[in-house]
């Protein structure tokens, strides 16, 4: 039985990503959460037996080591963080405290045995485009964001402990994923519930600014095949969507999905964190998945029909 730790599990993506590899039984998974962004219920109520939930914050040693030394975990998916582009932008030393976490993660990994961290890094390391598409090996990265930077240190971390201590990884760089249980500050679903309620939907600046989206059971499978295989070992992958559309076309679309009356209404821009455009290479992801993505309009009525069901 192949151990494995998804820390931030109760997290959109980690949560997903965590029942789905509790549904395999050769897998024994247990899941760390602080539950401050985090919610128990993104899990299921009865855990089955090959899954655990421990509440726990990976930027305190003490907390964490404890799960590592008990549980001598084979395989880390480590996903705990502060997301969302207002709450890190807000709240910067929060930000730089997640460094704590990555140390802690893999100084216990090279310590206990681990074979491999697989590391949800972000699309904000690329900053403002320089190239279209974002290219893994091309793309400079350059976003002078904390939270950007500290994904950056992180991919950096990861490299070094592979060289000096021989501690393998993979790297994910998360472009916007959407689905179901998406946390309600995100833009997907701040759209969905603003347009249910027939409420205005805001914009901010002209809505321009383009965005992909990918849904969370393409990142979730990319992953898992990635965590598989050998062609992203020791190396970085996109995980996204490569279709653009403004982001004002995108609450267009929910508008006229959801049959709302809601009006589009116009806010100053944000002074920092929303980039004009990104859209990755995704070249690599698609040969992890061996499918097509699926489109958006599908994702968001899907979305929907699970809205109609939980309300």
């Amino acid at each position: 039985m192949s151990r494995i730790l998804v820390t931030g599990g109760a997290g959109f993506v980690a949560s997903d990503l965590a029942i789905k590899l509790a549904s395999d039984p050769a897998n024994d998974v247990t899941v760390v959460d602080n539950l401050l962004t985090g919610d128990r219920a993104k899990l299921p109520t009865s855990l089955p037996p090959n899954m655990h939930f421990i509440k726990c914050d990976v930027n305190r040693y003490e907390d964490i080591s404890a799960v590592f030394y008990a549980h001598r975990f084979e395989h880390v998916f480590h996903y705990a963080a502060v997301v969302g582009v207002k709450r890190t932008t807000d709240n910067p030393v929060m930000v730089l405290r997640d460094i704590d976490g990555l140390r802690n993660v893999l100084d216990l990994a090279k310590n206990t045995g681990v074979k491999r961290v697989l590391y949800s890094s972000s699309s904000e390391v690329y900053g403002e485009p320089v190239e279209i598409p974002q290219n893994e090996k091309t793309t400079p990265l350059n976003s002078k964001l904390p939270y950007a930077i500290v994904k950056n240190i992180g991919e950096a971390f990861l490299r070094s402990y592979h060289k000096e201590y021989g501690l393998d990884y993979t790297v994910f760089r998360f472009f916007n994923t959407y689905g179901p249980k998406q946390s309600r500050d995100f833009v997907v679903s701040k759209f969905i519930r603003a347009a249910l309620a027939n409420e205005d939907i805001t914009l901010y600046g002209d809505g321009l600014q383009t965005r992909t989206f990918c849904y969370i059971e393409d990142n979730v499978d990319a992953c898992i095949a990635a965590y598989k295989g050998t062609s992203v070992l020791n190396d970085v992958v996109n995980i996204g969507s490569d279709v653009e559309i403004t982001i004002k076309d995108l609450a267009k679309l929910i508008v006229e999905l959801t049959g709302s009356s809601s009006k589009l209404v116009h806010l100053p821009p944000l002074e920092e964190g929303d980039m004009t455009r990104r859209m990755p290479d995704i070249t690599l992801m698609r040969s992890l998945l061996g499918r097509e993505l699926l489109p958006l309009r599908t994702g968001l009525e899907r979305i929907l029909a699970h809205s109609t069901v939980a309300n």
